[in-house]
């Protein structure tokens, strides 16, 4: 290995493991000490303003390092630098990471509250949580900033999602689309008419139909239901984001009649907001709290018209703090009913569930399969529902990390 290598390899353990570290690396570098370039000393301040605990120093909010409890205004602009720097010399991947840990380890939440430093950082769903949980103390001058942001998130969880769920919700319910039977309910009567206005009998004073002409069964109805009832406590933060998106979703789609509702110790049904803005949505979701999941499922219970025709989400870690007989007792009645049941216990890209595990094999033993999926694999879960799947079995086969 040559001396510039080495020297470059050293150079990386030294950014790595920070400025303590230096008198034990700078005996594997060449010449005996380590010389970091101007975009590496940049890179290196950025790094022990989060994770270095010396004395003496400031960290990016101009507090000494170490110290938590940064965040007053007069410091945003130093912020705002400093984001700049870790956006500059740092991937996306890793400056969603280090700017999440500068909220975490140095209390740098409140600094969001300032329009020049919210307009800098890197939009990502776990900021986006954090906002949410804040919310309420968001000052006037920050939420367009703030609301921006949570669009900008937004925006490109539906896109990468859109197509997927919609396709699989057409393909299992379109299955007429080239074979179409002849049912007198189906009659596209005007299409009909004005197709065979050249077969028209003058004797007889009537139309002689060549051929009849029917409508798509997904555009004459909505053809299902779809309940998403979404655990809104704190733990949740992540996959009620995505659990508000994929609802949005769904209800752009005509051949569903989505419901969708938010819950903690009380209901909240958000189904206008989410038919018209997922962003409303969020808005409207209040993070933390205790939960009542039983009283959720009593309320939705009451959009189950057909329930051989009904698919029930219920997005939650299944920490019950109402009556978990009743939550149980309900989710069997549903499911005996013919409703398509599964229970998310963790809905995001991680999709590591941290769960009640007893509550979760009763579940399951009763019929409503309870596992954690990234919201790629949800479109299969729910192509495979409207097709009558075993959800249960589909889920394994997919890959989900079930109980």
């Amino acid at each position: 290995m040559s001396s510039m290598q080495e020297s470059n390899q050293v150079s990386r353990w030294r950014l790595i493991l920070g400025q303590s570290a230096e008198p034990q690396l700078a005996g594997f570098s060449p010449g005996g000490s380590i010389q970091l370039s101007e975009e590496e000393r940049i890179m290196d301040r950025a790094l022990a303003a989060i994770y270095d605990n010396t004395d003496g120093g400031t960290d990016a909010g101009g507090s000494p390092s170490g110290q938590r409890g940064a965040g007053q205004g007069k410091s945003a602009p130093r912020l705002a630098q400093w984001l700049g720097d870790v956006r500059s010399f740092f991937p996306e991947d890793v400056v969603s990471i280090i700017q999440n840990d500068a909220m975490e380890r140095k209390g740098w939440k409140q600094l969001l509250f300032e329009p020049e430093v919210l307009a800098t950082v890197k939009p990502d769903i776990q900021l986006v949580g954090t906002l949410l949980s804040l919310k309420g103390k968001i000052p006037e001058k920050t939420k367009d900033t703030a609301r921006q942001l949570v669009k900008a998130v937004v925006d490109e969880l539906v896109q990468r999602l859109h197509e997927d769920i919609r396709r699989a919700v057409t393909g299992a319910l379109n299955r007429r689309q080239h074979t179409p039977l002849p049912s007198l309910s189906g009659i596209d009567w005007k299409r009909t008419i004005q197709r065979n206005l050249k077969n028209y009998d003058a004797d007889r004073k009537q139309i002689v139909p060549e051929r009849f002409y029917y409508f798509d069964r997904a555009k004459r109805s909505k053809e299902w239901t779809v309940i998403v009832d979404i655990d809104q406590s704190g733990s949740m933060a992540e996959s009620v984001i995505w659990a508000s998106v994929i609802g949005s979703i769904f209800a752009s789609i005509p051949s569903l009649d989505t419901r969708v509702v938010v819950f903690d110790t009380e209901v909240v049904d958000l189904t206008e907001q989410c038919a018209h803005d997922p962003v409303d949505m969020l808005f409207g979701i209040q993070l933390g709290g205790g939960t009542d999941i039983h009283k959720s499922v009593a309320y939705c219970e009451q959009f189950i018209e057909e329930p051989k025709k009904t698919l029930f989400i219920i997005i939650s870690d299944l920490y019950e703090g109402g009556n978990q007989a009743g939550l149980i007792r309900r989710m069997r009645e549903l499911r005996e009913a013919g409703v398509k049941t599964m229970c998310l216990l963790a809905l995001s890209d991680e999709g590591k569930p941290f769960y009640d595990e007893q509550v979760a094999k009763q579940l399951s033993r009763d019929g409503t399969p309870c596992f954690a999926c990234t919201p790629a694999l949800l479109a299969q879960l729910v192509e495979g529902a409207l097709k009558g799947q075993d959800l249960a079995e589909l889920a394994k086969r997919i890959g989900t990390k079930g109980i």
